[in-house]
């Protein structure tokens, strides 16, 4: 036994030994698939960090197989359903007080930015006002404080631990008070770790919701994110069909809506429905990004089965000689996997150094905070199962290939260009252009996507146009700061809003009627809203259609004033609208003016009813359309001034309205991005196995090129000779690979409402960028070999 484990080892020994001689023999192709791999292994690596970080997201909470998003659910008159992610107020509360399978339900309002003072420390953080129960259900980590007692005052506030150390230092928060916006004190209660990455909460401090029906007074006025956890062993569809008909009961009207339970732990990944049904969202885009990572690691395999096979004839004399002194095909087998398992933890060797070199890179794309925990044992663990598994995937085929290879048959690398059948080499080249040249088309695409909805039409004037935060006495002051922003000539014209025009400031669906309306239109009605005094249409640049702009602040007769929308008056089907009346529940309105229709929400879909009212409550954002003549950073001083001068105690923080609108586009360009570093990391990977194939078959057709030299070949005719067999094959992936990136890209597209057509030069451009790489990439090898001096190449070896 002993003698066994012995010879083994000794074996082992031998098997690595030779394995490094074989490397270093031929260190260019070594070079060659050592560089293939390891950025093939980064790619993977990086990916996998990303992906491993999806899949956690709010999947970390001690219930959260029992803690469900409450969605509003919508069916219209032709059976279209839609989903909403905003609840009424009224809810909450009737949902735990009459089901009893509810164990607990919390309301979130809006993220909101206020102003935290202590002593002299000023500073400015996002927050949630929430129902107590919030922070009972999530069992986020509370480092100081009671989780049953943190919000039961009105006057409690939850920090973070980053907020609390930035506010108190090393002092000991709990129990100081804390002022809100200037005027409101707080006593911290607890002090809670901050947020993980991989959550869909944004908060820095909670303090207790106690203005609900402020927000949001009745069933059809959508304000809130609301969240149930249901009581263990609840059958959760069941329980949906009892909310099938709660509004309609709760209201006593026919407003066809419902409510919707989905697990918490699935809203990151799939959030995306038709007909109320999941059927996707940003899994999507993990699933792609997943597969093209592997495809790049497979790319880069397949530089080393093929530079493995090519070198099969270079072998032969070696596995004769194995075979002839009685090695079994079994240890051949090893010692060619032996080979591939050293290369690749080489390549894995240089892969986490790479990747965490590069990983602030893709944070910035990714836009969030990866890390590669090498602190954790179980990552190392399946660091090296994934470098055996890359090694073995490598090398398994080369080396049943090489182990079963008969010395008195002579294996060609090409055989004959009449030949209609292509081996197994020529197929994996083959493949690897044809996913390089996938990703070239898809990274064209999704860019003339980018720029097709950045060139739309979005209704005003982005330039010129400044957002800031109305808070503190702003307010108040209001009429002072706009009097001084005109006379002083920093403007053209100010106005306010309750929200960012670039976004929906929230909806109504039903409870509507109008002139020739019938209930029918009433019931399936529905707006974004928007919220205005005076000024709007002056300050946006929007077009106006029929009427005026609203004017609340001049004319006391607008407090019942609206505007529509195009979208609206169509919809309405109303002929001349202006002076007519809106009813919106039991409030009566009277339309005094059509908008064109502009973009509030996603630049890529079609724009849709909007109401925008009058009034001089709840208008949190000031408008600013600057003077053109003077410079910006003039202009920001000067306001700057104003505001400070009417709003002292608040820090003066902006946002350029175009600004904000190219932000709509972050999701697609971090998927351009992609797209664009991994085709080039394909490319680049493809043209390197290329690289050694060419300058491997030059160097077996060295004598046949001296001997074409001497009877008077040129060296294009040889470069052409040699480069031929290659390009054809990059011609066959181009065909092969297009009608598959024009289904991909099509089913993408699909996704936009507003979208590209894919155009045929697309796949041209792709296919001729391939073409020119692989060209320039062989000819080199080629023309370096019909360079060589025939005398020197037609000796005898």
């Amino acid at each position: 036994m002993n003698n066994f484990i012995k010879n083994r080892n000794n074996m082992f020994k031998n098997h690595i030994k030779i394995a490094w001689r074989n490397l270093w023999k031929i260190k260019s192709y070594s070079i060659i698939n050592i560089i293939g791999l390891c950025i093939g292994m980064t790619a993977v690596l990086i990916i996998g960090i990303w992906v491993q970080n999806q899949l956690q997201f709010d999947n970390f909470y001690s219930d959260k197989e029992n803690i469900y998003k409450v969605l509003n659910k919508n069916r219209n008159d032709e059976g279209k359903i839609s989903l909403q992610e905003y609840t009424s107020g009224q809810a909450s509360p009737a949902l735990i007080a009459d089901y009893p399978e509810v164990e607990r339900a919390a309301r979130i309002y809006w993220s909101i930015s206020k102003l935290l003072s202590f002593g002299d420390k000023k500073i400015k953080s996002k927050g949630n006002e929430v129902d107590p129960a919030f922070i009972q259900m999530f069992d986020f980590k509370l480092l100081k404080g009671n989780n049953n007692k943190a919000l039961g005052e009105t006057r409690n506030i939850i920090l973070t631990e980053s907020l609390a150390k930035s506010i108190f230092g090393e002092k000991d928060p709990l129990d100081q008070t804390i002022i809100l916006d200037n005027k409101e004190p707080y006593k911290v209660s607890a002090i809670m770790q901050d947020l993980p990455g991989n959550t869909n909460f944004d908060f820095t401090y909670l303090i207790p919701l106690v203005n609900a029906e402020g927000y949001s007074p009745n069933w059809n006025t959508i304000a809130f994110t609301t969240y149930i956890q249901l009581k263990k062993g609840t059958n959760v569809d069941a329980f949906n069909n009892k909310l099938i008909d709660i509004i309609k009961k709760k209201t006593n009207s026919e407003l066809g809506g419902s409510l919707f339970l989905y697990p918490i732990s699935k809203m990151h990944l799939y959030s995306k429905f038709e007909q109320g049904i999941p059927v996707g969202g940003k899994i999507d885009q993990v699933k792609l990004v997943t597969g093209i990572g592997l495809l790049i690691l497979l790319i880069a395999c397949i530089n080393f089965i093929n530079l493995s096979t090519a070198r099969s004839q270079k072998r032969a004399k070696e596995v004769a000689i194995r075979k002839v002194v009685g090695a079994q095909r079994f240890n051949l087998i090893a010692q060619f996997l032996t080979e591939s398992l050293l290369l690749a933890i080489i390549s894995g060797t240089l892969a986490i150094t790479l990747a965490i070199l590069t990983l602030p890179l893709f944070n910035t794309i990714f836009d969030k905070p990866l890390v590669l925990a090498l602190s954790d044992p179980t990552i190392w663990l399946a660091l090296i199962g994934f470098i055996f598994l890359t090694g073995i995937l490598a090398g398994l085929y080369p080396a049943f290939v090489l182990s079963g290879f008969k010395p008195i048959k002579s294996l060609k690398i090409f055989r004959s260009s009449k030949k209609i059948a292509l081996n197994f080499r020529e197929l994996l080249v083959i493949f690897q252009f044809g996913v390089a040249i996938i990703l070239i088309i898809a990274t064209i695409v999704v860019r003339r996507q980018i720029e097709y909805a950045g060139q739309r039409d979005v209704g005003y004037t982005t330039s010129q146009l400044i957002e800031i935060g109305m808070e503190g006495d702003m307010g108040k002051n209001y009429e002072a700061i706009k009097s001084e922003l005109l006379n002083n000539g920093i403007a053209t014209a100010v106005t306010r809003s309750g929200s960012s025009i670039t976004s929906n400031a929230g909806s109504a669906w039903g409870g509507f009627s109008w002139e020739g309306s019938t209930p029918e239109q009433g019931k399936k009605m529905g707006f974004n809203l928007g919220r205005t005094e005076s000024d709007l249409i002056k300050t946006l640049g929007l077009k106006l259609i029929a009427g005026r702009d609203i004017d609340y602040a001049r004319l006391a007769a607008d407090s019942s004033a609206v505007l529509l929308n195009e979208a609206a008056i169509k919809e309405m089907n109303l002929k001349n609208p202006v002076g007519t009346y809106l009813k919106w529940g039991s409030t009566t309105y009277t339309i005094v003016g059509v908008i064109n229709d502009y973009i509030s929400g996603s630049p890529y879909n079609p724009v849709t009813p909007m109401l925008i009212y009058a009034t001089k409550k709840s208008l949190y954002n000031l408008i600013i359309r600057t003077n053109p003549g003077s410079s910006v950073q003039d202009q920001l001083k000067q306001i700057e001034q104003i505001i400070k001068k009417f709003n002292p105690a608040y820090p003066f923080e902006y946002q350029f309205v175009d600004q904000k609108f190219a932000g709509k586009f972050k999701d697609q360009q971090q998927t351009a991005r992609l797209a664009f570093i991994f085709s080039g990391l394909a490319i680049f990977i493809s043209c390197l196995g290329l690289f050694g194939l060419a300058s491997y078959i030059a160097e077996l057709r060295t004598k046949e090129i001296g001997i074409r030299k001497v009877l008077g070949a040129s060296v294009s005719g040889i470069t052409t000779m040699l480069s031929k067999d290659f390009i054809k094959l990059v011609i066959i992936s181009i065909v092969l690979a297009s009608p598959i990136a024009w289904w991909a890209m099509n089913k993408w597209l699909q996704d936009f409402s507003y979208r590209i057509e894919i155009q045929w030069w697309i796949f041209a451009l792709a296919g001729a960028a391939a073409v020119l790489v692989a060209f320039v990439t062989v000819s080199s090898q080629a023309i370096r070999a019909a360079n060589h001096n025939p005398v020197k190449t037609l000796r005898d070896e």
